[in-house]
């Protein structure tokens, strides 16, 4: 079975599990066409939020419930290394018999995308880096601060925008630690993972209604930093990056893409952290042009 000529079920996406090594792994198959693995972010979004009905017209698409996040089990170690991610990222498409298959991951899912990259070098047909970083520390942590406020001097005149900084605050100093209250937060937040949270297209709401969040309280800390390896990094790769994203914004797109050797950058104009909700279409054309160019 290739990633070519992969073929999954017609319509809404279709439940999975297989255990590796003891633990329940999850995830759902979606559409026709070569195999696209899709991890979502967080750690801890439920995979729901990068349903993409669009992709799935043109790509089978094999959507990761990672490990510690909604169906599939947490790790007993608490220890979620972007190297387990990416092992367990790696058992599924080895499961389903998925060779060279692409690669797409959101934010903290696409720090799992280098990772997989790098440790199977050899394995993925392309990658697909959409609104992420190539560290996971304290530099990164600074520079969403720094973009925050110049979201919320964008939209100066708006409680939400304030609002929505102080929201992160809460959520980065430790004040919220449950399901519940992460959600709250994160309803909070909402208008700074936009371009313009205001002139969102039909559907939005019921997209943010079906949001949900995992937390492994015995989750352990974890730093993580390949900068120094992505000169190494072989698959072709696609980078994806919102022009007004303070999560993972064009700063470090443009990193990646100075230092990745088959790279090539896509930025949307006035995006946030979010494209695939807010500018569905275009999103989806970025996908299916660099998918098309591995046939030509």
């Amino acid at each position: 079975m290739t990633s070519s000529t992969f073929q999954a079920s017609a319509g809404a996406p279709v439940k999975h599990e297989i255990i590796i090594n003891g633990i329940r792994q999850v995830y759902h198959i979606a559409g026709k066409g070569p195999v696209c693995l899709v991890h979502a972010g967080g750690p801890g979004f439920h995979w729901g939020y990068m349903r993409m009905p669009l992709l799935e017209q043109s790509m089978t698409v094999i959507y990761l419930e990672p490990v510690g996040t909604g169906n599939s089990d947490n790790l007993p170690d608490g220890d979620y290394t972007m190297a387990k991610y990416a092992y367990f990222a790696h058992k599924v498409a080895e499961h389903i018999g998925a060779h060279q298959p692409y690669f797409l991951g959101h934010s903290h899912g696409g720090f799992v995308g280098l990772q997989y990259a790098l440790d199977y070098p050899e394995e993925l047909g392309g990658l697909i880096l959409y609104s992420s970083a190539p560290c996971m520390n304290q530099e990164l942590g600074m520079e969403q601060v720094q973009q925050l406020e110049i979201f919320t001097q964008r939209w100066a005149d708006l409680p939400e925008a304030q609002d929505a900084k102080q929201a992160w605050m809460d959520m980065i100093t430790g004040k919220v630690k449950d399901r519940e209250a992460i959600l709250k937060v994160l309803g909070r937040l909402m208008p700074a993972f936009f371009g313009n949270y205001w002139k969102l297209p039909e559907g939005f709401n019921a997209w943010q209604a079906s949001l949900d969040f995992s937390v492994d309280p015995n989750r352990k800390p974890y730093m993580w930093d390949v900068r120094d390896s992505l000169e190494t990094i072989q698959p072709r790769t696609l980078i994806l990056v919102g022009e007004y994203d303070f999560n993972c914004g064009p700063r470090w797109a443009k990193e990646l893409d100075e230092k990745i050797p088959a790279s090539q950058l896509v930025m949307f104009e006035q995006g946030g952290h979010m494209n695939h909700v807010e500018t569905p279409q275009e999103f989806v054309r970025a996908v299916f042009d660099f998918v098309s160019q591995a046939s030509n």
